[in-house]
Parts: C-alpha cells; sequence; structure tokens
C-alpha cells in the first residue's frame, strides 16, 4: 500500500512534467487484466479538458478516477470513493476542480437571480445546481461582469472543500480509514490556462492533510 503522503508526492511531480511538457507515464504499458493496484483516487469533473491521468503523467492503472460534472459528491461517488478504498486500497483521495468550469458558471448565472425557478431543470440538472449551489454565495453577486467571474473563481474552490466533505463526513467507511489507515483526502484546483495544479486548503477537514 502506498502512503497518501508519497501517493501525493506521485501526483505533484506528475504534474511538474505534464506543465513541462516532458510527459513520460502514459507510454508505459500494464498488464492489468487480472488485478489493478491503484495508488490514488481522483475524483474530477467530467470536462474533456481534465483528464487525471494526463495532468497528473501517470498511466493505465495508476489511477482510479471519478468523474462527474462539476466534480460534486452525491451518494454514487462516495460509493464509488468507498469501493476504490476498500477494494484496491489506495489511501489518497483528490478532489480536483479546475478553472473555467462550466458546471459552476451554469450555477451561479441560474442563481444569480434571487426567484430563480429550477423547476424547468432535468432532475439530473437539479442535482448538479443544489450541490454546486451550496457554494454559491448569492449576496456577492452585484451583475457585473468582473463581479461574476470572481464569484465562479470563488466557488469553483469552495465546491472542492464542500465535495472533500462531504467525502470525509457522509461515510462511516471513509470515516475509519481516515482515523485509522492513514487515508488523506485532499482538494485541487486545475488551471486550464497553465496545466499547473494547485492542492486547496480544508483546514476544518481532518484527514485533508498529508
Amino acid at each position: 500500500m502506498v502512503p497518501a503522503s508519497e501517493a501525493l508526492q506521485r501526483l505533484k511531480d506528475g504534474n511538474v512534467r505534464f506543465v513541462a511538457g516532458k510527459s513520460a507515464e502514459m507510454h508505459r504499458t500494464h498488464k492489468l487484466v487480472d488485478n489493478q493496484k491503484p495508488f490514488a483516487i481522483v475524483l474530477g469533473c467530467s470536462d474533456s479538458r481534465v483528464p487525471p491521468e494526463i495532468v497528473f503523467d501517470h498511466g493505465v492503472g495508476d489511477m482510479f478516477c471519478i468523474r462527474v460534472a462539476g466534480n460534486i459528491v452525491t451518494p454514487l461517488e462516495l460509493g464509488s470513493v468507498e469501493f476504490a478504498a476498500i477494494e484496491f486500497g489506495p489511501r489518497l483521495v483528490v478532489v480536483m476542480g479546475h478553472s473555467c468550469c462550466g458546471a459552476v458558471q451554469a450555477t451561479v448565472k441560474a442563481l444569480a437571480d434571487p426567484d430563480a425557478d429550477l423547476s424547468g431543470l432535468s432532475a439530473g440538472m437539479q442535482t448538479i445546481v443544489s450541490h454546486i449551489g451550496e457554494s454559491v454565495n448569492r449576496e456577492d453577486q452585484t451583475g457585473t461582469e468582473s463581479d461574476h467571474q470572481s464569484v465562479v473563481d470563488r466557488t469553483i474552490d469552495d465546491n472542492v472543500r464542500n465535495s472533500v466533505r462531504s467525502i470525509c463526513n457522509g461515510s462511516s467507511v471513509l470515516k475509519d480509514l481516515i482515523a485509522n489507515d492513514g487515508m488523506v483526502v485532499v482538494g485541487a484546483r486545475y488551471a486550464i490556462e497553465t496545466g499547473v495544479v494547485e492542492f486547496i486548503e480544508c483546514p476544518e477537514v481532518v484527514g485533508s492533510h498529508a
């Protein structure tokens, strides 16, 4: 089992290679028909510009990746994290948001009107907006373009923190792994403009530091 601190360093080193244009890990071959041993779990957005394996420069079988619009945590995502942790043993969980997130932008826009009626959205879209909406501070919105962007930027980070909290607090299985078996859950933000991944502090969450 790879300790969380070592797993986190592997991801950081891989992102440095990716940003420098020196990616190498994706070209390795693996024999994974009978088994897999991912060293990290990454819960990220479904955005086509944010593939975790490429961003962190690792290959097939290295990471258990869970992707959903807006990197939200519902019972399905939580169950996927539990499954990966129990079945394959990784002790690092990374929740990764990103700049220019369409799901966050759409949510902020939808909630800009205090009387917004979301009933016209599909059930699936309502789920995404309601989860991301927990991170939107409507009082910060004044209607200007610059203000809208600052709200989006803050929401991206706060949405990551909320997903980290959901993972840490929403599952007795994961709580036990965090308390007794070295599991660490961290937040991250990927900048599409530069390729750099920065890790987000979640100081109020137990087990959120490697």
